[in-house]
């Protein structure tokens, strides 16, 4: 791949990634985001989900497809079919409850990205806590084992530009669209859930990603 080419679609992933949230609350934190704004009503949340063991949960999403993520478990906290984003659509997310996205771009850089949007999926991602682990099932049946490590919150200057900076809400740092593309989705080999923030009404208001390091790397 030429080094224009490499550049070009090194900007795709970044206008992805911020677009995401935007259009659809998931993904960066619904980063990525298509615009699927629906406000998530507390009075009519889902009830507690009744989890299977993480060895029925993979007997029932394997395939056989051993380069396919096909599943996604936290003990306790959630289970989730994963499915692919179709081609040539990184912004879509998945807006179906017990769905999680996996974020195409991100696999070109050795990273597992996971979208979901807050309304769905995504609202268990912010039941995890540092060193909770996360179990990344395969077609084949097999799993690679994660644990946390980093929890990041965001606030979109301009939550509906797929240009908008982005204030860390720990440290007040301030990072451009490309920066926090790099910052969460580039480096070794990891796994990142990505969510929006919802506030008052703007449901694309800030991002969470959740990163895990892999075990026995």
């Amino acid at each position: 791949m030429g080094l224009f080419s490499s550049f070009k679609h090194f900007l795709i992933s970044i206008v992805t990634v911020v677009t995401l949230c935007i259009s659809t609350p998931v993904l960066a934190f619904q980063t990525i985001i298509p615009v699927t704004g629906t406000i998530y009503n507390e009075s009519v949340k889902p009830g507690a989900v009744n989890l299977l063991s993480l060895e029925d949960f993979t007997e029932a999403v394997k395939d056989g497809d051993a380069q396919a993520v096909k599943g996604l478990y936290a003990e306790e906290i959630f289970m989730m079919r994963v499915i692919q984003q179709p081609s040539g659509k990184p912004g879509f997310v998945s807006p179906i409850d017990g769905i999680a996205t996996q974020f195409g771009m991100a696999a070109n850089n050795n990273v597992t990205g996971m979208l979901a949007h807050n309304f769905a999926s995504g609202r268990f991602f912010f039941d995890l806590s540092m060193d909770d682990r996360v179990s990344v099932v395969y077609g084949d049946g097999s799993i690679k084992e994660y644990k946390v490590t980093a929890i990041y919150k965001f606030q979109a200057l301009s939550p509906k530009s797929s240009a908008s900076d982005f204030v860390n809400l720990d440290t007040g740092e301030k990072l451009s669209a490309a920066g926090l593309f790099t910052r969460m989705y580039t480096g070794s080999h990891h796994l990142t859930l990505q969510t929006c923030i919802q506030e008052g009404t703007e449901d694309s208001w800030g991002r969470l990603f959740v990163i895990a390091e892999p075990l026995n790397a």
